[in-house]
């Protein structure tokens, strides 16, 4: 049993703390198309979240012209900043779980160093984490690989077994799991589609929450 005050609570960025992920998918289907290779927003969503831009593209080499996708990573980078400038909304009760958390916290994302500064910027969540932001650019292996998370934990000065991780997506879950660490599976974002829940509980989630005013209350009870 681990006292609150020694918990490390890392949370994942893109669907849990921001809600970005239909915005990032819509304008990687959109750029896709733009360059003739037609991958539906719902096969993104599927293939794609909760992984790092690096082993996107990897796959897509694997499935399509590499010269296309040099064009539509071009266009992506163009485009994705404006999208989330434009409709980028923090998930809903997030801001007041911060607050109230007494847990130190970090973020661990599959999104690099400057997209979390960006997304975490525009959402005023950034000063809730001070520079404790950890990308999966940082490693070798981004999730389902525990690489990300164990990296975090050892930059806080924590254990796996002193971490509680707050994911959205089934490779971060099974992230979390290899890494020896608890984690809560997050369905309330505006991607998660019925039975994602059940999904998450599937890849190894420990309970499942949707409200984010909820979370401090669960932490509390897991201590």
């Amino acid at each position: 049993m681990v006292t609150v005050n020694r918990i490390l609570i890392i949370f994942d960025c893109d669907g849990v703390l921001v809600d970005s992920e239909v915005i990032s998918c819509r304008v990687v289907s959109e750029c896709l198309a733009d360059v003739g290779i037609n991958v539906t927003l719902a096969e993104v969503m599927d293939r794609y979240i909760g992984v790092s831009f690096r082993t996107m593209l990897d796959d897509l080499r694997s499935r399509f012209d590499s010269h296309s996708l040099a064009e539509f990573e071009k266009r992506y980078q163009q485009r994705i900043l404006i999208a989330l400038k434009r409709d980028l909304k923090a998930i809903e009760g997030v801001e007041q779980a911060l607050k109230t958390l007494t847990s130190r916290t970090c973020v661990a994302s599959s999104s690099n160093r400057e997209r979390i500064i960006f997304e975490l910027s525009t959402t005023g969540l950034l000063r809730y984490f001070s520079d404790n932001l950890f990308s999966a650019t940082q490693v070798a292996q981004g999730k389902p690989a525990p690489d990300l998370l164990l990296l975090a934990a050892a930059k806080m000065s924590a254990s796996p077994e002193q971490c509680v991780v707050i994911e959205d997506s089934i490779p971060g879950i099974k992230a979390a799991c290899a890494a020896g660490m608890r984690v809560l599976g997050f369905h309330g974002g505006s991607h998660c589609k019925p039975g994602h829940g059940e999904e998450l509980i599937k890849a190894g989630a420990l309970l499942l929450f949707k409200n984010m005013f909820d979370l401090p209350s669960i932490i509390a009870n897991l201590s």
